[in-house]
């Protein structure tokens, strides 16, 4: 942008950017949600946890990817379970070798408020599983469980590309 000066020419203005920078990727554990030593990229090879020894390790947007505490799961594009955290096994009362490739509607259904639209569970793991975009948030109920609801997370992590949903 330009303004006049006194001379009645034009100045130049520096006029902050609009353009937002991209968002820092974390690696975590996708069964206890522990971080690799010193938050490292892990070598190829060498993506099993550490920590656990259980999970491998996966890469999601600093802004999504889970706390160690958090309760969490992976859910690839066809909507079905791809992997769960031990804190989320404890909550929805599940053990992951129970619901690994089920579909995550058996575990997750939609609160009745946002069951249609562009806002629901299925078309957030959607696109979570196939783009790197801004995370979603939905909010869903444990199935088969009437009147509790849950603000869930919902953004891209990988590799392989997949959804992850952290419950808050």
């Amino acid at each position: 942008m330009t303004g006049p000066t006194r001379s009645g020419r034009a100045m130049l203005r520096l006029v902050p950017s609009t353009t937002e920078e991209a968002c820092p990727s974390q690696w975590f554990c996708g069964h206890c949600g522990a971080p690799p030593p010193d938050n490292r990229t892990p070598a190829p090879p060498a993506r099993v946890c550490p920590s656990c020894g259980l999970g491998l390790l996966l890469e999601a947007r600093a802004d999504v990817a889970p706390r160690p505490e958090d309760a969490f799961m992976i859910v690839d594009s066809s909507l079905h379970v791809c992997a769960v955290s031990s804190a989320c096994e404890e909550l929805l009362a599940v053990a992951e070798t129970d619901v690994v490739n089920r579909p995550v509607t058996e575990l997750l259904t939609p609160a009745d408020a946002e069951a249609a639209g562009p806002g629901n569970l299925a078309a957030a793991i959607m696109w979570a599983a196939r783009s790197d975009d801004e995370p979603r948030r939905v909010t869903v109920r444990p199935a088969n469980v009437f009147g509790v609801r849950m603000p869930l997370r919902v953004g891209a992590c990988g590799p392989p590309r997949a959804a992850l949903l952290v419950l808050e």
